[in-house]
């Protein structure tokens, strides 16, 4: 089987190759830290989780870098005389890390803040300049630009000619000689915290916005990687300038560039600037993040995602199937002791636990609702083999189901998801209640008094729980 990823630059599917197959290499643009994340961060953040997870099990090694934005125009803006811009980009930073962890997200191999990687910045800066790409701005601001007109690839990435993009407003332009010429260092200025600036050749400043993404990968993955992610909104002007100064000073960069669809609300992009997010902490507050987490899973990474109350209810439902069968399967004698698949674990179960139809879908640009179909697939069949007394091979299709989960980070019995604290108390009294009703149930129909036994079912399965009479005894599960 050959993994193929949707290639933005290229507009295409292309195979993937890795530069080394030992060691792929990601570098994703993370969050800009000026307030906390919404859902949207979320969601990307998961997408390039789910493809990390996936490479990780076909190649075994990846190195994931994902950068922190903690100097930029919106922190400063959002900085307060209580709370300055540092302190600030530091509690947000939290925020988004809490919100990754919640839905199970993997931290990064590597995760560096811009503000650590200034000297790096002005080593690219000046290799721009001396190969005649960038050029200090002729009003004497300190300014530093990147001279677009100097790069002929300029625009490859988003297919778009010079004369017909914007005008870039990242600085005054006053000093630039083309107006789509972008800063790669900002002269500092009056109005500015002053502790919101860094010597450098050309003068005090901070660094552009494009310029801490080229430094940083080329610091933690070489002159040229295997794939760079982010958001859709992205590709412009952020990923065609990384693309531009990284090429313009003579690193391969990005060999391929894959990014990841919004969150829509009304049709229109959720983003900060439009006021029309929802709060990641909102979210997770009002529902299990695991079921978040399948929420955002279930649509094509590269697919707008309407998220509305039905998503999350469709995701309860469908890992109550999941948790369900699981449960059914390891009550039958005979069970297997399951080991998650992990490439660097002896005991794993191999590869080809996962089921044919499972990798075939990952493979074609990581198609997780597909993988998902084939999942739920699985689990009908595990669950007719139950029925039909065929444990033996209800066994080996749990196997196929935990090891599928597993993968895409949705294992209900996986101990990150497992209940803890006040949700495992709730979890107990609600089973010391279902389990004295099933007793009372058993009592009843002992005493042949039929009507009472059906009085107590009915209450239970009105509260969404079903019961099974096994030889071993009556279970109960939420309906999903």
């Amino acid at each position: 089987m050959t993994l193929r990823l949707h290639d933005t630059r290229a507009q295409q599917l292309r195979d993937f190759v890795p530069l080394d197959a030992s060691n792929v290499t990601i570098y994703v643009c993370g969050p800009t830290v000026q307030s906390g994340p919404h859902i949207g961060h979320v969601r990307a953040a998961l997408s390039f989780d789910l493809l990390r997870r996936w490479l990780e099990y076909r190649y075994g090694r990846v190195t994931f870098v994902r950068n922190v934005t903690d100097i930029d125009d919106k922190v400063l803006a959002n900085a307060t005389d209580d709370e300055p811009w540092w302190a600030l980009a530091y509690r947000m930073e939290q925020e988004f890390s809490a919100a990754y962890a919640a839905i199970g997200i993997l931290p990064p191999t590597y995760e560096p803040r811009a503000t650590g990687f200034i000297p790096q910045m002005h080593e690219l800066i000046a290799t721009l300049i001396e190969r005649g790409h960038a050029y200090p701005a002729s009003d004497g601001s300190g300014d530093v630009y990147f001279d677009v007109r100097s790069w002929p690839a300029y625009g490859e990435l988003t297919r778009q000619r010079i004369d017909d993009m914007e005008a870039a407003a990242d600085t005054d332009p006053r000093g630039k000689r083309n107006p789509q010429d972008f800063a790669l260092w900002k002269g500092a200025k009056a109005e500015e915290q002053s502790d919101a600036t860094w010597a450098s050749p050309w003068g005090e400043g901070r660094p552009g916005w494009h310029i801490e993404c080229s430094a940083m990968a080329r610091r933690y993955l070489g002159a040229e990687f295997d794939i760079h992610g982010g958001g859709l909104d992205l590709r412009f002007p952020h990923h065609e300038n990384e693309l531009a100064q990284s090429t313009a000073a003579g690193d391969g960069f990005a060999r391929y560039w894959v990014h990841n669809g919004l969150v829509n609300v009304d049709g229109q992009k959720m983003s900060k600037s439009l006021g029309n997010f929802t709060l990641a902490s909102d979210v997770l507050d009002a529902h299990d993040p695991l079921v978040v987490r399948y929420a955002l899973a279930a649509a094509h990474y590269r697919s707008s995602l309407d998220l509305s109350e039905s998503s999350w209810a469709e995701a309860e439902a469908a890992l109550g199937r999941i948790r369900t069968f699981l449960e059914r399967v390891d009550r039958q004698p005979g069970a297997f002791e399951y080991t998650a698949l992990r490439p660097e674990a002896d005991d794993a179960p191999s590869f080809d636990a996962l089921p044919v139809g499972f990798c075939t879908a990952l493979d074609d640009d990581l198609g997780v609702p597909q993988a998902l179909a084939v999942l739920h697939e699985t689990v009908r069949s595990g669950n007719s083999l139950l029925d039909e007394g065929r444990t033996a091979e209800a066994h080996l299709v749990g196997l196929q189901v935990r090891a599928m989960a597993d993968v895409l980070g949705i294992n209900p019995q996986s101990p990150e998801w497992t209940r803890t604290g006040d949700d495992g108390a709730t979890a107990s009294a609600l089973d010391a209640l279902v389990q004295t009703m099933i007793t009372q149930r058993a009592q009843a129909r002992a005493d042949k008094d039929w009507a009472a036994a059906d009085r107590i079912r009915d209450a239970i399965a009105a509260a969404g729980i079903t019961l099974e009479d096994t030889p071993d005894g009556t279970h109960w599960s939420i309906d999903g």
